[in-house]
Parts: structure tokens; C-alpha cells; sequence
């Protein structure tokens, strides 16, 4: 599977508590940390429900 670079780009605050989950989930805890993670279904659904709040781009 390919990996992607997910960072956080925008702030949690004034976000649903549901989004701050999420973004805990996928390993974002301050502002412009990054991770990488494999690319699965599960976590391409998380970057949908906080697109607005993260930059992904892919790793090679």
C-alpha cells in the first residue's frame, strides 16, 4: 500500500468535538505536525471528515 503525509494546517479550535477525535485518531495533536500512514479506507475517511483542516500529500 502507499503511504501519505498527513499535516495538520488549520486550528481544532472552534471545531465539533467529533473532528478533535478524529484528528487525535490520526496521530495530530498541534498545528503543522505531520504523519504518515498507510493509505487504507478507514484512513481515507478520516482525512475526508477533517479535509478542511489537513494537507495530504502521498510519499513514495
Amino acid at each position: 500500500m502507499t503511504k501519505v503525509r498527513i499535516t495538520q494546517i488549520r486550528s481544532k479550535i472552534d471545531q465539533p468535538a467529533r473532528q478533535k477525535k478524529t484528528l487525535e485518531a490520526l496521530g495530530l495533536k498541534k498545528m503543522h505536525q505531520s504523519r504518515e500512514v498507510e493509505k487504507s479506507p478507514n484512513i481515507e475517511g478520516m482525512i475526508r471528515k477533517v479535509q478542511h483542516l489537513v494537507k495530504v500529500e502521498e510519499v513514495k
